[in-house]
């Protein structure tokens, strides 16, 4: 997924029989990382759906995961993804040994470091909205730099450019793109309107 915007879809809540039509949009508005928490109903059948039908045009996972068992369910699925709401290092090290791009969930300076010493390849700031730009472009000032830092709770169109300009690399989506049980066509218009938001800072 070379040159892909790091803007990670969340659709939190969604059924397997509308995931695909959904993740179908999204893709052709240019997303290329699709997250399915796995507090949503059924993940079970979502997420190797959606592999099996889009894995090879976009990095397909999980969210929320928060157990070995689950990274393990993930990998024999075929899910790239796997992203993290809090700094669990051995999970981190199972998906990272199963070849999953992990996204780990962070927000403290000392939980991003040991998320990075357990193989974490992106670190996600979360809830980013309580924190604000302030505090992730001070706390992105003692991490590496060749490490991706997402925005991830609150994000909005009108606002992640206050992000990308504070040095986050990306974000990730959730209410303000997807709402558990609305329109694809809302789905594709709130795409657009993130897609069209996303200008990295020089």
């Amino acid at each position: 997924m070379q040159d892909a915007k790091p803007l990670v879809a969340i659709l939190r809540g969604i059924y397997p029989h509308e995931a695909s039509d959904h993740v179908g949009s999204l893709i052709k508005e240019g997303f290329r990382y699709i997250e399915i928490p796995l507090n949503s109903p059924n993940w079970q059948q979502s997420i190797p759906q959606m592999v099996e039908h889009y894995g090879s045009q976009a990095c397909i996972g999980a969210g929320t995961v928060l157990q070995i068992e689950q990274v393990d369910f993930l990998a024999q699925a075929g899910a790239k993804l796997v992203v993290t709401p809090n700094t669990n290092p051995a999970v981190i090290r199972r998906a990272v040994d199963a070849g999953m791009l992990v996204c780990a969930g962070c927000a403290t300076a000392s939980e991003a470091f040991t998320a990075l010493e357990a193989g974490a390849q992106w670190l996600k700031i979360f809830p980013s909205s309580a924190f604000g730009p302030a505090y992730i472009s001070a706390l992105k000032a003692v991490l590496p730099s060749s490490v991706p830092v997402l925005a991830v709770g609150g994000v909005t169109p009108e606002n992640l450019g206050e992000y990308l300009r504070a040095g986050c690399a990306g974000a990730g989506l959730g209410s303000d793109l997807y709402r558990a049980g609305q329109s694809v066509e809302t789905t594709r218009a709130q795409a657009r309107r993130f897609m069209k938001a996303f200008i990295p800072s020089p």
